[in-house]
């Protein structure tokens, strides 16, 4: 039988308490951690939201609350009334916030008895993610998920007080949007009121926080939900969070220089970290050149060199067609890694062939300075010596080669560097290391669908001294893009975006969008802004992501409250579910085939 709460008010928090409270008559309330049983005397470690407390029950002090203390499980909800007194000498606990202090009760009312959870609380417990994601609400009350969810709390805070200081109003956009396919798919909503008719869930309130500048409210922002029904990974949900802002009168150094001060906050505020700003920058050219990706991880070496000019002509033919024919050969040293295993060379193998090589070469550099290589005999003395200095190949090196297209090349050795760098835990994970990437190209050529798309998206303005090649040499084009990443990670993106209707459907042209079709989608865009659009950028930041960072999590879900698993379910409400027909019918939908069998 449950106690009532009745007049019962919790005076303080279970992790509040310090010896500064001793002597306080207090009441606290909470979940029940662990009950233990000394003899007689009963401890009940207490837990909510801020940590645990201890109370001790003595049946000599008051018999009916130790007599209720007997019941009590673990994960019962109860209130207790007592006395904050100083741990017996011997007892106190440095690793609690509470360590130095216990309640000694006088009153105990059971508010609610709890059935035996299907795994512990405890947070060093390991527990299989599906049963975790299905008794989410469970899960939640483990001390590492709160902390990360009350972390994100502190984030969202820091990041509305900065803004507002900064002068930028908080906007709400629509969430029952038009679909405008452009990037990954929609989810769609389908009009009872105007049948055969769907909205789309936003993937980015972009169109909108540019009619807000058209409108005069020129310093945007909101903390918003955003939607893609796209393939998932570690750090991807269908649904997920952005930090949104857009500015007028700027140009990119404005907004990179506001938006470092916002994170210099943020990290501050949150874990105690200094960052230095300004933030170094690196064009997209440089990062490709020296890391082969748009996301390079700063916290240690280990750069590609390019040797594509020093094996043309070489004996071994797979660097030398490759180099021949305008592809790349690139090549990483890993320090001190000539140990490796035949199986962990063939690992490091398979894992670039995920992005497409073909395959790779590797030789160790022994004791003696000689090559050990199934390749070393391709090439002569000098070409050998050629390549170890532009590698600095010291005895115990591994090197490692990549030869392919310069996309091919890049994207594996990028990679696998990246994939070094955790596998000999190069980076230290309290180290963080920012980059902006600047100049990214505007447009690439999709050899499928035989015309240009947009890198980042259509709105993206070129550089000034760019536009003169849109029409002659459109891939040259560089946009006024930049990405914030930190630590190998893209955290933010945005743009100064084309605010003249004259390039805006230049862009639309050169993207192969037709003057109908680019009516269709963004008319009201291009009517807007013949109406006086100032100049104007943005940018925004995934909070799942920053989030993952600051709390060193592994995955996305654990820094969301209520996450989608890989298949985009959820397995605690179960859906995506059936609807009825009534509900169909309503919508005018009828459904081509049976709902599919739920899976996580």
């Amino acid at each position: 039988m449950s106690d009532i709460l009745g007049d019962w008010k919790r005076t303080h928090y279970c992790g509040e308490l310090r010896k500064e409270d001793i002597g306080k008559e207090v009441c606290i309330m909470g979940w029940v951690h662990r009950r233990r049983d000394h003899g007689g005397l009963i401890f009940i470690d207490l837990r909510d939201r801020t940590g645990i407390g201890q109370l001790a029950l003595d049946p000599d002090r008051d018999p009916e609350a130790h007599a209720k203390a007997e019941a009590v499980r673990n994960e019962f909800v109860i209130a207790a009334i007592g006395k904050v007194s100083p741990r017996p000498e011997g007892t106190v606990n440095p690793k609690m916030a509470t360590g130095e202090v216990e309640v000694e009760i006088s009153e105990i009312r059971i508010l609610n008895p709890a059935k035996t959870p299907p795994f512990m609380l405890d947070e060093f417990s390991e527990v299989a993610e599906n049963l975790r994601l299905k008794y989410r609400y469970l899960d939640l009350r483990r001390v590492g998920i709160q902390q990360n969810l009350i972390m994100r709390h502190k984030v969202a805070q820091t990041v509305r007080n900065y803004l507002t200081e900064n002068d930028f109003l908080e906007i709400e956009t629509p969430m029952l949007t038009k679909s405008t396919p452009e990037g990954a798919r929609d989810y769609l909503v389908p009009s009872r009121v105007n049948l055969g008719s769907f909205y789309a869930l936003p993937q980015s309130p972009q169109i909108f926080k540019q009619l807000l500048m058209v409108s005069g409210f020129d310093r945007y922002f909101q903390i918003v939900r955003c939607f893609r029904d796209e393939d998932l990974r570690a750090d991807r949900q269908p649904e997920f969070t952005q930090i949104d802002c857009e500015l007028s009168f700027v140009d990119r150094d404005d907004i990179m220089s506001i938006m470092e001060g916002m994170i210099k906050k943020v990290f501050k505020k949150t874990i105690d970290a200094e960052i230095t700003v300004p933030v170094p920058r690196m064009t997209y050219a440089e990062a490709l050149e020296r890391y082969g990706v748009d996301n390079p991880d700063l916290r240690f070496d280990m750069e590609l060199i390019n040797i594509t000019e020093l094996v043309k002509g070489c004996g071994f033919k797979v660097f030398a067609s490759v180099a021949e024919s305008g592809g790349l050969v690139k090549a990483i040293n890993a320090k001190g890694c000539a140990t490796f295993s035949r199986r962990e060379l063939d690992d490091l193998t398979d894992f670039v062939a995920i992005y497409g090589a073909k395959g790779m070469a590797w030789v160790k550099i022994q004791e003696d300075g000689t090559w050990q290589s199934p390749i070393a005999k391709f090439f002569t003395e000098q070409e050998l010596a050629d390549i170890g200095a532009a590698l600095d190949a010291q005895p115990g090196d591994l090197l490692l080669f990549g030869a392919d297209t310069p996309a091919i090349t890049n994207e594996a050795l990028g990679r696998l560097r990246g994939h070094l760098g955790s596998k000999l835990e190069l980076a230290a994970p309290n180290d963080y290391k920012f980059v902006w990437i600047t100049d990214f190209p505007l447009l690439e050529w999709d050899a499928e669908a035989r015309r240009h798309v947009a890198v980042h998206h259509p709105f993206t303005a070129p550089m000034d001294e760019d536009i003169p090649l849109l029409e002659t040499e459109p891939g040259k084009v560089r946009a006024k893009a930049y990405d914030l990443v930190l630590n190998g990670s893209e955290i933010g993106g945005g743009s100064i975006r084309i605010h003249n209707q004259d390039v805006q459907s230049q862009m639309f042209r050169l993207l192969g969008i037709g003057e109908e079709e680019a009516r269709e989608k963004f008319g009201f865009l291009l009517d807007a802004l013949e109406f006086g659009a100032p100049p104007h950028g943005g940018i925004a930041f995934g909070l799942d992501r920053v989030m993952m960072i600051l709390t060193g999590a592994s995955s996305i879900r654990d820094v969301i409250a209520f996450p989608k698993t890989q298949k985009a379910t959820c397995l605690m409400s179960e859906a995506p579910g059936a609807v009825d027909e009534k509900q169909l019918r309503e919508l005018g939908i009828r459904l081509a085939a049976s709902p599919q069998q739920k899976s996580s």
